[in-house]
């Protein structure tokens, strides 16, 4: 958080002995290192996984396609990096995403250059690939009962920056109320509207941040079974409240969102459940 009072070539090896000649054709290695630099030019991030050993709570969410403003979603945790994952829910649980559906966002990983777009401020889709979690923040005094994540309760002097000139883009930030800068009406969080009870950080473009890329990226409460949001991920309130219980800042949760068939083709290479 933010309070503004404080701070204004290549190698050939031939090897040629009595018994046996072996040699490596210059040409063979040639399109062999073409094929490779092709190969993750195309799809950058399959040569290694990216879910670390330390992440033991997974949370996914599938959507159809890229211009889908729905998805299922469903935890996973593991009792090791060498543990198989397991599933949390009984079912998966339905989620709205932003109204245009998704694009590539700025996560753990770089985007595999298939196309599809990055994610821009005001293009309402929600960020696409691997994220960590942020702040929890909300109206209350204290989180829901049984939570352990990191909570900030939202004031009157809280803001939360989505302006792409102003330099703390893509930052919540408590300002002084005797200093109130000339932007905050504008960028204030709102108070006492029920779809932001609870507000789970998504850490979509945060290191660092890019002006212009996405900001004030959530998990919170949808307006409706049918509503989609602007970018955000959006569930029923008890299904939010469920997860954040489940949450472990030991565990080093993560959030995938991707396509059905992104998944499928990304899962294995990136060590996702």
């Amino acid at each position: 958080m933010t309070t503004l009072a404080k701070t204004p070539s290549s190698w050939i090896q031939c090897h040629d002995t009595a018994q046996a000649r072996y040699v490596v054709n210059r040409w063979n290695l040639f399109f062999i290192s073409l094929l490779l630099v092709l190969t993750l030019g195309l799809f950058p991030g399959k040569a290694a996984a990216q879910i670390g050993k330390s992440v033991r709570q997974v949370i996914v969410a599938q959507a159809a396609g890229w211009n889908s403003n729905t998805a299922t979603m469903q935890a996973y945790q593991r009792a090791s990096a060498t543990s198989p994952w397991q599933p949390v829910f009984s079912q998966p649980i339905p989620i709205l995403l932003g109204r245009s559906g998704l694009a590539w966002g700025r996560g753990v990983f770089t985007p595999p250059r298939n196309g599809i777009p990055m994610k821009v401020e005001k293009d309402w889709r929600a960020p696409a690939g691997v994220f960590q979690l942020g702040s929890l923040f909300g109206y209350a005094a204290r989180p829901p009962s049984g939570a352990r994540w990191p909570y900030v309760q939202v004031g009157p002097w809280d803001a939360y920056v989505d302006d792409p000139n102003n330099p703390y883009y893509n930052q919540h930030v408590r300002v002084d109320p005797k200093r109130i800068p000339p932007w905050f009406e504008k960028q204030r969080m709102r108070l006492g509207d029920d779809a932001y009870k609870w507000m789970l950080e998504i850490r979509h473009n945060q290191r660092p941040v890019a002006p212009g890329y996405g900001s004030a990226i959530f998990f919170h409460v949808r307006r409706g079974p049918t509503k989609p949001s602007a970018g955000c991920s959006t569930m029923a309130v008890e299904n939010l409240e469920r997860m954040i219980r489940w949450l472990d800042p030991q565990a080093s949760p993560h959030y995938v969102l991707l396509p059905k068939a992104d998944y499928q083709y990304l899962r294995g290479p990136w060590g996702l459940p």
